[in-house]
């Protein structure tokens, strides 16, 4: 099975989420796809992605695949997890990348739209963060997304809470550049990374590195990124996160001890 379908047309390459049974979770062969189309359209010089789900899709992605999660002891998202993989593909490509984001989006999926260069959505959008439903700690690279588009306090809301918000309020504390009708929201979108494509692509390559590297550079000691590193441990090797994966599994309600 395609778990993605892509094409490139008048120098915009889109990916179109392909698994709405499965509410377009990521698992490892759909994130492995996602990491080719990326190559091919880097390779084509595309001037714009646009990363989306089927029309009238009632989720945009629930987030990386439950199943797949490992056993307690080894970390759920290291440096070299395929979303881990795709995430970095996605800031370092050369063009800009826009999450056209119809349905909910959960949890990794989170991650992955806000890595985007630019988040539009219509009135059924809505984005939650919920690894705390399912008892898995989140990675340091993920929490500073977050913080650099939600800032301290939204982020701690959405985490503690794993409730979603709405699209109104995500374009209010400036989540979603731009909020419109469903109906519209295709060929909005289609409109501006055709703007995007008018201009200089060496230029925006060059603004985007920038904007990335300057958005990214306050200092971590390595006393404090070693303390980071400890608290994930004592989370991925709980009895917590055992039970949330068997919970899930289950389809039940997870009874956490703080374990």
């Amino acid at each position: 099975m395609n778990f993605i379908k892509n094409n490139i047309e008048e120098n915009i390459g889109t990916i179109i989420f392909n698994n709405d049974t499965k509410r377009n979770s990521l698992n490892f062969e759909m994130l492995d796809e996602l990491l080719n189309a990326l190559k091919e359209f880097k390779k084509k010089n595309v001037r714009v992605v646009i990363i989306r789900s089927t029309k009238g899709a009632k989720v945009w992605s629930a987030g990386l695949s439950i199943a797949e999660l490992p056993e307690p002891g080894t970390d759920p998202l290291s440096y070299n997890h395929p979303l881990e993989q795709v995430l970095r593909t996605i800031q370092r490509f050369p063009a800009p990348v826009i999450a056209m984001t119809e349905g909910s989006v959960w949890g990794g999926a989170c991650d992955l739209a806000f890595v985007c260069d630019i988040l539009i959505g219509s009135p059924n959008t809505s984005f939650a963060i919920t690894p705390a439903k399912i008892g898995v700690p989140y990675n340091s690279s993920g929490i500073l997304h977050f913080l650099n588009i939600l800032g301290l306090n939204i982020a701690k809301e959405m985490f503690f809470t794993a409730k979603p918000i709405s699209a109104q309020r995500a374009e209010n504390l400036g989540i979603l550049n731009h909020l419109v009708p469903v109906n519209e929201l295709e060929d909005f979108t289609y409109k501006l990374a055709k703007d995007i494509t008018y201009n200089s692509p060496l230029s925006i390559s060059v603004i985007k590195e920038q904007l990335n590297i300057l958005g990214s550079s306050d200092p971590i000691n390595p006393s404090t990124f070693e303390r980071v590193q400890e608290l994930r441990n004592h989370a991925y090797e709980s009895r917590d996160y055992l039970e949330g994966k068997k919970a899930f599994l289950e389809k039940r309600k997870p009874v956490f001890k703080g374990k």
